[in-house]
């Protein structure tokens, strides 16, 4: 699998397409690890000339904001945007909604203006040059769900992008009563993904599950490893995960590609 760093590239005097952003969670945890390699596969078939920053990528600041400690978020934001700055990236995108509206709506102010990218967006937009094509596979007739992480839909509004893709698969669709801009959290945000839960009568992401199981759909489709995590966790719990599969849409993609 061949990924290019930024350094790698401009000493070559190239400057890739695109920036690709993995994230913390796209780095460290196992689960996420899977979209990155998927994502990296999709973006090798369709010849994109993309580069990641590799050792060079620190934390976006987004959990740091979340949690309420600004001063810490500016440190992690500047010490990103200088390297981006200096690499002179214009396009870049991302697997993770946290980091995607982070760089998007949060770094301007800081002197780093970006054109970025969720990556189900990046894809539609590869789909309607021609760059790639997409089929149904072993997904075809499949009932699926799609939970909108909230910094992707609500935040920022982009709904139509991972449903396109969903169809592409030639799946049944089924939405949850809550989706869309009246979508519920998986319980994640906010930084909740990295302290225990207040004192309530359920968690977040059972409660989130248990919507989605109504449905009795095949796999519950996201596209954010924090809403990943969190419906996984949920369906373990339902002891339903010999039935149901919680899979982030490069995945399907990637699986029904055979790549």
């Amino acid at each position: 699998m061949n990924v290019p760093t930024m350094a790698e590239m401009t000493a070559q005097g190239k400057q890739p397409e695109v920036l690709f952003w993995v994230g913390c969670a796209g780095s460290f945890d196992d689960r996420a690890k899977k979209v990155t390699k998927a994502f990296v596969q999709i973006l090798n078939r369709a010849k994109v000339d993309f580069a990641v920053l590799g050792t060079e990528e620190t934390c976006t600041g987004d959990p740091a904001k979340r949690s309420g400690n600004e001063f810490l978020f500016q440190m992690q934001a500047m010490t990103n945007i200088e390297v981006l700055n200096a690499y002179e990236v214009k396009k870049i995108v991302t697997a993770c909604p946290h980091c995607f509206n982070t760089i998007k709506n949060e770094y301007p102010e800081l002197g780093g203006s970006y054109e970025v990218m969720h990556h189900t967006q990046f894809l539609k937009s590869l789909l309607s040059e021609g760059r790639l094509t997409i089929e149904g596979g072993q997904y075809k007739g499949k009932k699926i769900t799609f939970h909108d992480p909230c910094y992707l839909g609500r935040a920022n509004e982009v709904y139509e992008a991972p449903r396109d893709l969903i169809q592409k698969l030639e799946v049944e669709l089924v939405e949850m009563k809550r989706c869309k801009s009246n979508g519920l959290c998986c319980g994640a945000g906010g930084a909740q993904m990295f302290k225990d839960a207040e004192k309530g009568n359920q968690e977040i992401n059972l409660l989130r599950t248990e919507e989605a199981l109504q449905i009795q759909p095949e796999i519950i489709a996201t596209g954010c490893p924090f809403c990943k995590t969190m419906l996984t966790d949920g369906v373990k719990n339902k002891e339903k995960e010999g039935s149901v599969q919680v899979m982030d849409i490069v995945e399907m993609i990637a699986n029904a590609q055979d790549l």
